[in-house]
């Protein structure tokens, strides 16, 4: 879980656009993060597993 403060500071304006800095809107973490859904990895994967990601289902083969 990322720091209020940090979150904060992502989410203003930056002085350069090369500058945004992206987090996952669940926990804040910024590495392995999924523009598509606005998560990061660890949880979009809890969020798939249990069916609240729409058009989401573990593959399996």
């Amino acid at each position: 879980m990322a720091k209020t403060s940090t979150i904060a500071r992502s989410e203003r304006k930056p002085k350069f656009s090369t500058r945004i800095v992206r987090r996952c809107f669940k926990c804040g973490r910024r590495h392995g993060y999924m523009r598509d859904f606005d998560l990061c990895r660890i949880c979009f994967r809890e969020l798939a597993n249990e069916g609240k990601v729409p058009g989401i289902k573990k593959s399996s083969w």
